[in-house]
């Protein structure tokens, strides 16, 4: 197939469908169609069978099943499940009323938004949902703005799920890594690698931290502020939670080094975790917490009637993330049979600066991810060529352009008004969908500003830890610019 353009219809579709509609399914699904026709030159009937055996291949191949697949599949669909029960059976509301009892003072408040965030981190939706309403009366007792409230849930919900491979997006980043052929390590490997330089993330929570801890920004006084108390807040309880979380998180980790131990031949934790079936793992804690979920509900007086209509609308609300997986996937066949990587690897080889690969990759992952409202999205299609450009323009490369493709990603997917977490952080924590965005912007560009001095070091050679000490500075001096510019802005506003 040697017509270069006609081979790119099928990403460049796929991209400019994503952009303008702003709808990565269909997007896709486009995507798919359009590769398939021109791989098996337009014809109909081929066409269809094409697609049919390329949708069958991610499920079974050369006589096996594909335990990957399968494995993050149910593990999905499973996470659906026990976010639906957790959510309809009353157990968030139970959680919040008892966190309400228990907080003093308004940086109390303000850490707890945080370290929830940090505990209920298995998936990025359900985070920025029940961290959302748990701490929303937090805002009427302690005078906090819901816009800040709802800053501080959307700043530790995706981007911790993009550093842990424990969370709902390990599973599905490991899956696309590992269907890039020339990846040097395993894909649970990669994801940590690329997680220790994932600059935006990891800078996003540690100054959601410093912003919690200082009350910085959203012109709040909720240390000083008297505490509106209500008498008529229930006690709660914070077991019908957090003892699902906590066998999710506790088995997550425990089956996985039991795993690697029985098939790893060294004795370290690394080898364990090496060598951990981490697919099988993460599906077999999923089951165990939604199981006890469902017991625990049952013994709490909720019918089975009701159980089982939570365990459909479970289904339902994964549905559409597990079809973006499944769309995923055959897209990435789709776009290697075509030989799409290696003709943009080749122009890139030939064209692009190697001394602004993984800076640029970063912006533009960002700008996909923003007018996409899709960090899925981004990673389906930017992981595996930004791997094969990586790989052509310096190998050395691949993990950080790796690194750059989900820090762009999440900070444009963060930043972005119709991304789903941003509107349901922002609903769920009580405030306008645009007022959250434009409230939480300025500290979404510090970190992203301070991630792109990290990756552009990177570059151009410089160590990790030197870069993290530039990325480390960079936030905090801007952090601290800010924060001097608003006390001034408000002091003027006040004086007027």
């Amino acid at each position: 197939m040697s017509n270069s353009l006609l081979i790119l219809i099928p990403l460049l579709l796929t991209l400019s469908l994503a952009l303008i509609l702003r709808k990565t399914l269909v997007a896709l699904g486009a995507g798919i169609v359009s590769g398939a026709l021109i791989i098996t030159d337009f014809s109909l009937s081929k066409t269809l069978s094409y697609m049919a055996d390329k949708a069958w291949l991610q499920l079974y191949s050369d006589g096996h099943w594909q335990a990957w697949h399968l494995n993050v599949l149910a593990a999905m669909i499973l996470l659906g499940m026990m976010t639906q029960l957790l959510a309809r059976g009353g157990a968030v509301k139970r959680f919040a009323d008892w966190l309400y009892h228990r907080i003093k003072s308004g940086r109390q408040a303000r850490i707890g938004v945080v370290l929830l965030g940090w505990v209920v981190f298995i998936d990025g939706i359900f985070s920025c949902l029940a961290v959302g309403h748990v701490c929303q009366p937090l805002s009427q007792r302690y005078n906090m703005s819901r816009e800040q409230i709802a800053y501080l849930v959307d700043s530790n919900a995706s981007p911790l799920c993009a550093l842990l491979p424990f969370s709902s997006w390990g599973p599905y980043v490991m899956a696309i890594l590992a269907g890039i052929t020339l990846l040097p390590l395993t894909p649970l490997e990669s994801f940590i690698e690329i997680a220790k330089t994932n600059f935006y993330a990891i800078t996003v929570i540690l100054l959601s931290l410093l912003i919690a801890w200082f009350g910085i920004g959203f012109n709040s006084d909720s240390d000083t502020a008297a505490i509106q108390t209500n008498d008529e807040v229930d006690a709660g309880s914070p077991w019908l939670l957090g003892l699902p979380m906590a066998t999710l998180l506790l088995a997550s980790i425990g089956l996985t080094l039991y795993s690697g131990a029985s098939n790893a031949q060294g004795d370290s934790i690394t080898d364990w975790i090496t060598a951990a079936d981490i697919g099988s793992a993460m599906r077999n804690a999923c089951l165990l917490a939604t199981l006890l979920a469902v017991v625990m509900l049952k013994l709490d007086g909720r019918t089975l009637r009701l159980l089982i209509g939570d365990l459909i609308s479970g289904i339902r609300a994964i549905s559409f993330a597990i079809f973006i997986l499944l769309f995923t996937w055959m897209i990435g066949a789709v776009i290697a049979d075509l030989g799409v990587a290696k003709l943009l690897a080749n122009w890139a080889e030939a064209f692009l600066s190697q001394e602004v690969l993984v800076a640029g990759t970063f912006l533009l992952c960002a700008i996909m991810a923003f007018t996409t409202g899709s960090s899925w999205g981004t990673f389906a299609i930017m992981i595996p060529i930004g791997a094969e450009v990586a790989l052509a323009v310096d190998p050395s490369l691949l993990l950080p352009c790796l690194s750059a493709v989900m820090a762009g990603s999440v900070f444009g997917d963060h930043c972005s008004p119709i991304s789903d977490t941003s509107v349901i952080s922002a609903t769920s924590s009580g405030c306008q969908p645009h007022d959250h965005v434009i409230t939480q912007l300025p500290f979404a560009i510090i970190a992203a500003l301070s991630a792109l001095i990290g990756f552009q070091l990177l570059n151009l050679g410089v160590s990790m830890s030197w870069a993290w000490l530039a990325v480390a500075a960079a936030a905090i001096l801007m952090l601290a610019a800010f924060n001097r510019w608003s006390h001034a802005d408000a002091l003027v506003e006040n004086s007027i």
